[in-house]
């Protein structure tokens, strides 16, 4: 029975969308696939508690080094393939196995390391180039999560861009639009107003939410944010806007499905998982119109110029007041958001899997 590794290295702290791909392949293989064995590999202090359903339930091993460990991470990793003796490692992010030889499927989700360089430190960008792009031109499989990542991928690696299949992540069947109860009982446990506007990201530069601060004064509702403990006074939001510095995952759907809008202004996105989070949730989602994200919208959002904060106020202010285009992008949203989901995520990636053991089979 062929081994496989997932790497769940960098599922720690706050789930971000690499962390969800992640789990949602190691929980979701194992029963598409009984002919293999599944394992996960880690971070060094295992995986967070918390993660409920999200939790896979195959054998973890615990790593040597933390994800990024300057210095340690490639020998550790080495040591811990060399180890557990996979027959093919899946390395979910973008750190890659720069020492072992074996059978590598790779997922590289955008290029951001090397296309915004200034959010980086030296060290990461380095890596990336040294070890990530080294690397990814052996791998057995590459695979990337939009037409927009595929180009980026292959330009900033010197990479032909059909060395990458694309597969697109996918939307847990736990976002669903809340009952008015459900959204009410949400909004009273957090202290939420009746009408708000949600804000997910973080306060790097491409997440863009600096725009939202500038026409957060302008609008008659707040914006809920939920992008760290001090985000909002770091990014200049008015005193108006509700902070969350944290919300458990159960209670992301809630999120989404309690607020009128979602407000994603980011300019780089390789793909966007909280568009599609928000819209199977019943949210409507303006987003601007860069990157990956209106591949991933289609016709279900309001596209806007991330820089242009006039057309932003003026989009809100009219999805705030027209109940019929809410009602539209509503149903849109739902509509599109069907066509994603994590179990097709999960029957392509394992037919890469397959198509590389087979390979290696034949080969020997």
């Amino acid at each position: 029975m062929a081994r496989i590794l997932i790497d769940l290295r960098m599922v720690r702290g706050r789930l971000h969308g690499i962390a969800r791909y992640a789990l949602e392949l190691a929980r979701r293989l194992p029963a598409l696939a009984p002919d293999l064995d599944f394992h996960g590999l880690t971070a060094p202090e295992g995986l967070p508690t918390g993660l409920g359903a999200l939790t896979p339930a195959i054998p973890l091993h615990r790593a040597r080094a933390s994800f990024l460990a300057p210095v340690w991470e490639q020998p550790a990793l080495l040591a811990d393939l060399v180890e557990l003796s996979p027959d093919l490692f899946h390395a979910t992010s973008f750190s890659l196995p720069g020492l072992w030889t074996g059978k590598l499927v790779a997922t590289l989700h955008d290029a951001n390391h090397l296309a915004l360089p200034e959010n980086y430190s030296p060290v990461h960008t380095l890596y990336y180039r040294i070890i990530v792009g080294p690397r990814a031109r052996r791998a057995a499989a590459l695979l990337t999560v939009s037409e927009f990542s595929r180009e980026e991928l292959a330009r900033y690696l010197h990479l032909n861009p059909y060395r990458f299949q694309v597969i697109a992540a996918g939307v847990d069947s736990g976002f669903q639009p809340p009952t008015p109860v459900q959204a009410r009982d949400f909004r009273q446990r957090h202290h939420l107003p009746e009408r708000y506007l949600a804000a997910v990201g973080n306060t790097k530069a491409h997440k863009n939410l600096g725009l939202l601060a500038k026409l957060a004064p302008q609008l008659p509702v707040p914006i809920v944010l939920l992008a760290g403990k001090g985000a909002a006074q770091e990014l200049g939001f008015p005193d108006t806007t509700v902070e969350l510095a944290e919300l458990p995952e159960e209670e992301m759907p809630l999120f989404y499905g309690a607020a009128h809008a979602l407000l994603l202004p980011s300019r780089y996105e390789g793909f966007g998982l909280p568009v599609l989070e928000a819209m199977a949730a019943g949210c409507p989602v303006l987003s601007s119109n860069v990157s990956a994200l209106p591949e991933v919208t289609g016709e279900a959002a309001l596209l806007l110029p991330p820089e242009d904060v006039q057309a932003w106020t003026d989009a809100t202010l009219r999805l705030l007041r027209d109940d019929r285009l809410h009602r539209t992008l509503v149903e849109k949203g739902l509509e599109r958001a069907e066509r994603y989901t994590w179990d097709a995520c999960a029957t392509r990636t394992l037919a890469v899997y397959r198509r590389v053991l087979e390979k290696s089979s034949s080969g020997r």
